[in-house]
């Protein structure tokens, strides 16, 4: 099985390539903000009590994510590979997931980073708030203390996939076709590795 992270800020675009990636390479895409939104869109408890901390701009906490993460995994046991967007977002989830996987003997083969500057960012947010119906997407503040959840908690995780050799960085900038092209020959170079 093929384990990919696209990784990088809210906005940078994950979303949208992880779902052109999955289709074109035959592989599950689970997004966390998508199995999240599923909760809170149908009111669970579960969903209730994410919400009050995608509200503020904080993360939910690892527990519940890694739960509804394993279920989603464990749905699709012939997928060819993974595509996890959204997850992992601190070294402890990091290292949860590579349990898990480990559980199955199977791994990280490759994160990679969408990299895309700051303001790019907010615009790309505060647009996707007149279709998305997301109460986090309209606020500015919100977004911005986001961003910075991200650059204190999830940033380091690209240093500890690199520590394994397995993180690269890409422009994240330019039209979505654009990011694609150089995103899917990232993918193809990492499954030849």
């Amino acid at each position: 099985m093929f384990n990919i992270i696209l990784f990088g800020p809210p906005g940078s675009g994950k979303g949208t390539q992880a779902k052109k990636l999955a289709e074109a390479f035959e592989l599950l895409h689970i997004s966390t903000g998508d199995l999240l939104r599923s909760e809170i869109k149908n009111g669970t408890q579960l969903g209730l009590e994410a919400k009050r901390f995608i509200d503020a701009g904080e993360l939910v906490p690892d527990q519940v994510v890694l739960g509804m993460l394993r279920s989603a995994v464990e749905k699709y046991p012939e997928a060819k590979g993974v595509i996890y967007d959204g997850f992992p977002r601190t070294i402890v989830q990091s290292e949860a997931i590579d349990a898990m996987l480990a559980e199955d003997q199977e791994r990280i083969n490759v994160l990679i980073a969408l990299a895309v500057d700051e303001e790019e960012i907010v615009q790309r947010i505060l647009e996707r708030a007149k279709t998305s119906g997301r109460t986090d997407d309209a606020d500015e503040d919100t977004v911005r203390a986001r961003i910075q959840v991200y650059k204190e908690q999830t940033a380091p995780v690209f240093d500890y996939y690199d520590r394994a050799d397995v993180a690269y960085e890409l422009n994240g900038m330019g039209s979505i076709d654009e990011v694609y092209a150089r995103l899917s020959k990232l993918v193809e170079q990492a499954q030849t590795a």
